[in-house]
């Protein structure tokens, strides 16, 4: 991810700290709001990684899913190459298992700081210090954990952009696996007789110089 990517991704995360749900222990915050559409409440709904998919949305930075539990967006992550095991950065996903035994996420949040030792994320639905509750705690808080608390780290793929070149070499191999359609054959053969294409690779892309040509060519027959 570029780098004013993740700044302007840690900047967000960075401005929801202190946000909690009202009323508390409710699980009613504008992260849920948005990602369900409607205002929800209640224990079916915690919020740690509708945060993480709020504050990626918001900057325009695909995550592998759309999902609301950790569980789902490891699975993608695992799916499309975006599980990061080593060399970790700020503005990956970290997913945490408390538990200890693995295989049983259960928080995330957004990876601002890494050091040898431990990982400081930006995570929604946890307390301020270890003496709440960590994986639904109810609000935004800045949290620095060990590193055996992760179960995986995930980082959304780095865009690509394709040059002139390579688009017009992509559409040029994609129509060229096409068969050209039924309803114009007739039309195609009648053009070779009167002489204003040759009918070969019919399905090839031509520049609007060759399309104008042919026009001319049939307004003179």
């Amino acid at each position: 991810m570029e780098a004013k990517k993740v700044e302007a991704l840690l900047a967000l995360a960075r401005d929801q700290l202190g946000i909690k749900e009202s009323p508390p222990d409710s699980n009613r915050v504008l992260y849920n709001t948005w990602y369900y559409g409607q205002e929800v409440s209640g224990g079916a709904y915690p919020w740690c990684m509708a945060f993480v998919q709020w504050v990626f949305h918001q900057t325009g930075v695909p995550l592998p899913a759309r999902a609301a539990s950790c569980s789902a967006l490891m699975r993608a992550a695992q799916k499309k190459g975006a599980w990061v095991t080593e060399d970790f950065r700020p503005g990956d996903v970290v997913v945490y298992d408390f538990s200890g035994k693995k295989g049983a996420p259960v928080h995330c949040g957004i990876v601002e700081r890494v050091a040898k030792t431990g990982v400081t994320a930006i995570e929604g639905n946890t307390s301020p210090g270890s003496s709440g509750s960590q994986d639904n705690g109810g609000g935004v808080f800045r949290r620095t954990r060990s590193r055996s608390t992760a179960e995986a780290y995930i980082r959304p793929a780095e865009e690509e952009n394709m040059t002139g070149k390579e688009i017009y070499d992509a559409l040029c191999a994609y129509l060229g696996s096409q068969s050209l359609p039924a309803w114009a054959r007739a039309e195609l053969e009648e053009a070779v007789e009167l002489g204003i294409t040759d009918g070969e690779n019919p399905m090839a892309l031509i520049p609007r110089y060759q399309a104008a040509i042919m026009a001319l060519r049939a307004a003179k027959k």
